[in-house]
């Protein structure tokens, strides 16, 4: 089966460059920074304010028991870091790989087991995107969008399993055992991996988009005029479309902002949520996350499919008009 065999093709391929530029962004973020000490301020005072940021790091942490960055696990290879979201993401990685190689290894006529929930479930997305972007473009770009879903879906029930962040390094308290750094982290609440993905489609969008309108049809999507007019009305229309266009490079340039910080705000906050819960009443934290743990089960194929269909209208908007052409043509 066509989609079904391109998927997997691209799957590895994708989520190697994910991991790679996520780690690349993570051994960045590690980097210390020492602000210098400002001239004037005398070594006492200095010392207090640096104790003092100690203090409210230290009741930060109590407060909210799960860090917002990712945290180191093991030894470092040279300037990176090995965080636990990494780990949890290289593991996501490794089971789907697995995954696809065994359901599509022995392909049969009429599929069953495996293969036959791995054609169910790439046929769905490909009919759901067809319907929204039309047969062209789904064809070029289909390895992608199946791809994300596939790998943010896995990732974000993949951190709802027992023992991710609650398996790890820490010390006994006059309240119990503390895990400090977990060994286990959900790969979507790091914010290096969900901008990675991020930046990755913004590469493919502009490929994308040349490759279907052109360079001059590029430009013409965002600045030039829309609709037949003259005289003194079409000088306005330019005007006025020269300032859209430019709001919209404006808006073009944030959306790896916006799907990035989307998508690790919601994983963040429900990993929270379900920490929050399980200490809240002492004695009955098994019990008070279950509920929680369905909701985050929607949650997770939500965030999945919001993040596929945003970045797929975003790549239908720029080259709608170049494939409703294509595709009428060989209609």
């Amino acid at each position: 089966m066509k989609p079904a065999q391109r998927s997997m093709l691209s799957l590895p391929v994708l989520v190697a460059v994910y991991l790679a530029l996520g780690s690349w962004m993570a051994a960045g973020a590690d980097t210390q920074v020492t602000a210098p000490v400002q001239n004037g301020v005398p070594p006492l005072e200095a010392a207090i304010q640096k104790e003092v940021a100690k203090v409210e790091s230290a009741a930060a942490q109590a407060e909210h028991g799960l860090p917002q960055a990712a945290v180191p696990v093991l030894n470092k290879l040279g300037r990176l870091p090995i965080t636990n979201s990494m780990v949890v993401s290289w593991i996501v990685a490794v089971g789907l790989i697995v995954f696809a190689q065994v359901a599509t290894r022995k392909m049969q006529r009429i599929p069953a087991g495996a293969q036959n929930f791995w054609e169910w479930l790439v046929e769905s997305l490909h009919n759901f995107l067809e319907g929204i972007m039309g047969r062209h473009l789904v064809n070029r770009t289909f390895w992608y969008f199946a791809t994300v879903f596939i790998f943010i879906i896995a990732a974000n029930w993949v951190g709802l399993i027992p023992g991710v962040g609650t398996i790890g390094w820490g010390e006994k308290g006059p309240e119990g055992f503390k895990v400090e750094e977990p060994l286990f982290r959900g790969a979507n609440a790091d914010l290096n991996l969900t901008l990675a993905m991020a930046l990755v489609f913004m590469a493919c969008w502009l490929v994308w988009s040349l490759r279907e309108v052109g360079l001059l049809g590029f430009g013409k999507e965002l600045f030039a005029p829309k609709g037949d007019t003259t005289g003194f009305l079409k000088v306005l229309m330019v005007v006025v479309f020269l300032a859209a266009g430019g709001i919209e490079v404006i808006s073009i340039l944030f959306r790896p902002v916006s799907l990035s910080f989307r998508l690790y705000g919601n994983i963040f906050a429900g990993e929270t949520m379900l920490e929050t819960m399980s200490k809240l009443v002492p004695g009955f934290g098994w019990l008070l996350p279950i509920p929680f743990y369905f909701l985050e089960l929607l949650v997770g194929l939500v965030q999945a499919l919001v993040f596929m269909l945003l970045t797929a209208v975003f790549t239908l908007l720029m080259c709608q008009h170049a494939g409703g052409e294509h595709t009428a043509a060989h209609d």
